[in-house]
């Protein structure tokens, strides 16, 4: 059966196409013999809790066919300090309304097709990290401002983490998390989320653990645990994250820039997986006897 292809903005204004394109990658798993889980999200890209404090969302041209993203506030500080004092945003504003019906009616489709209910995992939405959304919705300024207005980074970073609980735990209402572990993307982990780092690659070691570790670490408390994702560097933190009580895996998307002995110290070795993990970096490990201790997805 050859299905249709669904381009990336005609998936954020129908249900209908979201689901189907969803499935396709669910059917072309099952076509390729791949193994790994089945699995389905709604897919609106990384602005879906930025798009909650009013951050204008930014469609990408149709020939790249690319999720979405935002754009900063206008205003800079002053937007800030007008949403710290406001308070957690509608849950239903900016994308947020169509995630939870996408959410329903992935379940409705799961009552209607019990095998899709049984063996397609509906995994949370892209909903980032407590800085990457700080990020999205401050701007660049941000890698300045941490230094010279801590407490209004701390003040948004406590209102966003606080977003993020409330927005999950209505997520989790209509998507009850699986019990052990989770599907993201085509991986398991252990713990219920996946929380996104990019923006911690241009932070120093200091400013990840007084600035990111102590928000990642209460979501990863109240969630029951889960796995942590970075594009780009990571190895000058990764000691630091590898620390957090629940953090159950690790996926990187770019080895290269890392010296991976000091990424296996504090993954591997301390019985963190690295799931999604290059195969080819994998490979050459262990040709030179570098064990990975069976905790490598590849």
């Amino acid at each position: 059966m050859e299905w249709p292809n669904v381009p990336v903005n005609d998936a954020l204004d129908n249900f209908d196409l979201m689901a189907l394109s969803q499935f396709k990658t669910c059917r072309q798993s099952l076509a390729a013999g791949s193994g790994s889980p089945l699995s389905a999200r709604c897919n609106y890209g990384v602005a879906v809790l930025p798009s909650l404090f009013g951050a204008t969302l930014y469609r990408m041209d149709p020939k790249l066919n690319t999720l979405p993203s935002c754009l900063p506030l206008e205003g800079g500080m002053e937007a800030i300090k007008a949403l710290v004092k406001k308070g957690v945003p509608d849950l239903m504003g900016g994308y947020g309304g169509q995630v939870f019906e996408m959410a329903e009616r992935f379940m409705e489709i799961g009552s209607r097709y019990p095998k899709i209910g049984k063996y397609v995992h509906i995994f949370h939405p892209d909903a980032q990290g407590p800085m990457d959304i700080c990020e999205l919705l401050w701007g660049s300024s941000i890698f300045l401002d941490i230094m010279d207005e801590p407490d209004l980074v701390h003040d948004f970073l406590t209102l966003v983490t606080e977003t993020y609980i409330r927005f999950m735990e209505r997520w989790f209402s209509i998507v009850p998390a699986r019990e052990g572990v989770n599907a993201h993307w085509n991986l398991m982990h252990r713990g219920k989320i996946m929380l996104r780092d990019d923006s911690a690659m241009n932070f120093s070691p200091a400013i990840f653990e007084e600035f990111i570790r102590p928000y990642d670490q209460k979501l990863l408390k109240i969630f029951g645990g889960g796995a942590i994702h970075f594009c780009g560097r990571g190895d000058h933190y990764i000691e630091i994250a590898s620390k957090m009580e629940g953090l159950y895996a690790i996926n990187m998307s770019q080895p290269e820039y890392n010296n991976m002995e000091i990424i296996y110290q504090h993954t591997v070795d301390r019985n963190i997986k690295l799931v999604g993990f290059n195969a080819a970096v994998a490979r050459e490990a262990l040709a030179r006897g570098r064990s990975l201790h069976s905790c490598a997805q590849a």
